[in-house]
């Protein structure tokens, strides 16, 4: 097993993700365990299919999670520097379909999304109001989740959310986003009901955050900063149907699991 901290260049920053490279699938039962005792945002499972691509499975400590983009960042960055695979690489996922991974010139590996872009929401829930404890300006959502739109960074890092409320809007979390004074977004992401409290940097997410910002702003590459506690960096492009999402990784530690 390897833990790395994803989308950072530093250690103790970023979002931390375990990997487990496997030669058969362990049991669902065991991979929860093993994710409730990693107790990180997500624990990824990997087995090589016939075809040399990746099949990706990702668990938080609460339950398994369909799409987690630090985590399969994580993934490449250790199949690439434990030289288990060369790139480009392709991960497999069900309800994603293939994720590439490229390595890009300066570094970074920029992971291949489907475009998720959210929809304006006319009657959101009173929940997510009272559980933001804060009005955003604007309420969209995906598949994934709701999207709270702040006028301005300060608001968004300010929140804090009554999770207990959020929580009831399962299975969607929510994003929280506002334009940046350095980058040209920022956001926080709660999930409550799937993960935890405030998930640190959300890959994922920002197959939707990307798409809604270029259009608002009028680029298609875009520098995004989670502003958790531990915050990270996101490279990000639109390219059509698809959007890229790149970082940088950091190896905290590698050792072997005893089941």
């Amino acid at each position: 097993m390897y833990q790395v901290d994803a989308f950072t260049h530093e250690l103790f920053k970023g979002n931390s993700a375990a990997v487990v490279p496997l030669q058969h699938w362990l049991s669902d039962a065991q991979m929860q365990a093993i994710a409730v005792e990693n107790n990180l945002s997500e624990t990824a499972f990997l087995v090589r299919e016939p075809d040399g691509a990746f099949h990706i499975r990702w668990f938080s400590p609460i339950t398994e999670i369909d799409f987690c983009g630090h985590a399969t960042l994580a993934s490449a960055f250790v199949l690439l520097g434990q030289k288990l695979a060369t790139a480009p690489l392709v991960f497999r996922a069900a309800a994603v379909g293939d994720i590439s991974v490229a390595r890009l010139d300066d570094g970074l590996l920029e992971m291949s999304f489907p475009n998720r872009a959210p929809e304006p929401v006319e009657n959101p829930p009173v929940e997510l109001f009272s559980g933001l404890g804060s009005l955003p300006q604007t309420v969209l959502k995906n598949r994934q989740a709701w999207f709270a739109v702040y006028e301005d960074e300060d608001q968004v890092r300010q929140l804090a959310p009554d999770l207990s409320l959020l929580k009831s809007l399962a299975p969607l979390d929510v994003v929280a986003t506002a334009p940046g004074r350095q980058q040209d977004f920022v956001s926080r992401y709660f999930w409550p009901a799937n993960g935890g409290d405030e998930d640190p940097v959300t890959g994922s997410i920002h197959a939707g955050l990307t798409p809604y910002w270029s259009q608002r702003l009028g680029k298609t590459q875009l520098l995004a900063l989670q502003a958790s506690r531990r915050s990270g960096l996101l490279h990000c492009r639109v390219e059509g149907e698809r959007v890229f999402v790149a970082g940088h990784a950091v190896l905290y530690l590698q050792g072997t699991i005893e089941v």
